[in-house]
Order: C-alpha cells, then structure tokens, then sequence
C-alpha cells in the first residue's frame, strides 16, 4: 500500500516541479524581452529613418521637412532618409505610415490634413486615433493669391466677383481636406462665393499652376507664396488672421474686409512629425527630444521667421490638445459649409465654442 502511494505521489512531484521551472523560465524570459527593448530604445536607431513627407516637393511641409532632417540627424546620431508620398490630400502617406512597423523607423511628416479625413470620408485614418506626435514644428498662416498680373487688385475685388459670377473663377486646390478647401469654406459659408476647383498633389504643384495660368487663385500657406510674392510674380489679396504678420506686415489680414470671419480665427496650418500609436514610448521620447533641439537652434528659428511661421516646438499632452483644437475647428466650419460627408458628431469631434 505504501509501496503505491509513493508510485502514486513521485510523479506528481516531478509534473509539479516541471511547472515551476517553466514559469521561472518564462519569467526570465520576460525580464529578457524587457530587458531588449530598453536595450534596443537605448542604441535606437540602428538603421535609417524614413520620413514620409504627405506632400509634393516645394510646398510648406516639404520645405520644412527637407531643412530640419539634417539637424535632427545631428541630434539623434542617425540618417533621415526623405520621401515625398503625395496624393488624396496626403491620405497616401498617412496610409503608408501607418501601414509600417511601429517601431520609429518610419515616420510622417504631415500637416493639418489628416484632422478632416473622417468627415470627408477620405480615409479611415486620424491623428487622434492612429498615431502619436513627435513634435509640433510650427504653425503658419493661409494667404490668398493671385497672379501679379490678376484683375483682382483686392479681396473684395476677388469675393464681389466670385459672387457675380458663380464657378467662372478657378480656384486651385490641393485636394479635399487641404488647405484651400477650408479657406474655400470659410469664404462660401460666411461671403457666398461661388469657385470652380481643380485639385493639385500639394502646395508646390498648385503654385505652379497658378504661375503657369492654370487657375486663377488659390490659398497656400504663406511660406509657400513668400519667394512669389517678394519676386512681384504673385500678389497676396489677405492674410487668413486677424491682424497683418510680420513676414509681409503690408499684406491686410483678411478680417480688415470682412470681420465675420473673425469667429473662425485663430486658425492655420501647422507642421509636424507623428510616429506610428503603437510606437514604444522610450522610442518616442528618444525622437521628441532630438526634433525639440533641433528646432530650438537659432538657425532654424530663423528659418521659420523667414517662412512667415511661428515657432512651438510642443510634443506630448500639449501637442495632443493643440491638434485636437484645430480638428474640431476645421471639421465644424466644412460642416457647416455644407462640404462634408459626415457629421463630425459620428467621430465625438467637439465643437469649438464662439
């Protein structure tokens, strides 16, 4: 009998043992993994970067992109590999990002666009939802313009007409959700002007356009019409802010004309870098860090100066909140211009109280 039960009891002892030492094993095995991460968040990177810029070349955020990588690969001890992916008003790129492994070794180098897809019903993609900011570079402002050559010596000469004669103007754009598009509401909404559109892959393209006779006016950031404008080939009617800014103090900001405008304001583009959500945290911080000191030198504060932007340079909660700001105002101004195909409601995009 006792014979039996010691037969009985051994191997239990042994299936017991077996367990612990599996457990202890794989808890090691995790102290490993943590221990590799923290390893490979350390010496990171270890390969070149890709960023993504959302838009063609010559634009605001190509120009931006292209002028701050080398400074970042001095700060973070590795190679900025620059793509420019444009199209569906950076929909391609955002996609693209995304689509990567979220390891830091792809990031975008985008602008406002991505806050207008969902109720646009461009993509599935959004900040908020898809990714995590690295940095918020700077923002900017939209300024009008036309041809040195144009009729339109004013904004009220351009709205009156517009206005008289619906859809006989052309109005460039770089597609549904960029910047044009919001200027484009805000004009239709509040002065009722009525543009024709033709879409372009970016702010470089859609200047060319403009300078080659192809549309009649479009609205880019202001440092994408700087060079145009001070070499007298193109002429700013406004400035979309309440008052002039110091890159061009004699361009009149736009609420001098029409002051209803003035409950859309402060509104602009801004210039940023996201990685992937799912991006380890260290990584991001390690990414954060190197962009803030990079655009905190003199020489690339002279550079936003020059570009007519301001520089911010916020990453983390900040930079979640000032996003989020510029979402919910974008998105209810289309909606209410009636360009949207969503409600922002459907994506629990807050209104932006007046």
């Amino acid at each position: 009998m006792k014979s039996k039960s010691l037969t009985f009891i051994v191997p239990i002892f042994a299936i017991i043992i077996l367990v612990l030492a599996a457990c202890g094993s794989g808890d090691g095995e995790k102290k490993d993994n943590a221990g590799a991460e923290k390893e490979s968040a350390s010496s990171y990177p270890e390969k070149n970067i890709d960023g993504i810029i959302m838009w063609g070349e010559g634009g605001a955020t190509d120009i931006i992109a292209r002028t701050l990588a080398p400074m970042v690969e001095s700060e973070i001890d590795g190679s900025l590999v620059m793509q420019n992916k444009a199209g569906a008003a950076g929909a391609i790129a955002t996609q693209y990002v995304h689509d990567q492994p979220a390891d830091g070794y792809t990031l975008l180098f985008g602008a406002e666009n991505p806050n207008l897809y969902q109720v646009l019903d461009i993509s599935d993609r959004s900040y908020q939802e898809d990714f995590v900011p690295v940095t918020i570079i700077a923002n900017s402002f939209a300024g009008i313009i036309v041809k040195a050559d144009s009729p339109f010596e004013t904004l009220e000469d351009l709205v009156e007409f517009a206005k008289e004669k619906p859809n006989e103007l052309i109005f460039g754009t770089t597609g549904e959700g960029g910047l044009p598009s919001v200027v484009l509401a805000m004009l239709q909404n509040e002065l009722g002007t009525e543009f024709k559109t033709v879409p372009y892959d970016g702010e470089g393209p859609v200047t060319t356009a403009l300078l080659g006779g192809e549309v009649d006016v479009t609205a880019v950031t202001v440092s994408a019409a700087q060079d145009y404008v001070e070499s007298g080939d193109f002429r700013m009617l406004t400035v979309v802010n309440e008052e002039p800014i110091e890159a061009l103090p004699d361009v009149p900001a736009i609420t001098d004309s029409y002051p209803e405008i003035d409950k859309y304001l402060p509104w602009g583009p801004f210039q940023a870098v996201f990685a992937h959500k799912d991006t380890p945290a260290d990584i991001v911080e390690k990414l954060s860090e190197s962009f803030q000191a990079a655009v905190e030198t003199d020489e690339f504060k002279d550079t936003l100066s020059n570009l007519g932007m301001e520089y911010m340079n916020i990453s983390g909660q900040e930079a979640i909140d000032y996003v989020d700001q510029n979402r919910s105002t974008s998105a209810w101004m289309l909606y209410e211009a009636g360009e949207t195909a969503k409600s922002p409601e459907e994506f629990d995009i807050p209104k932006v109280e007046e």
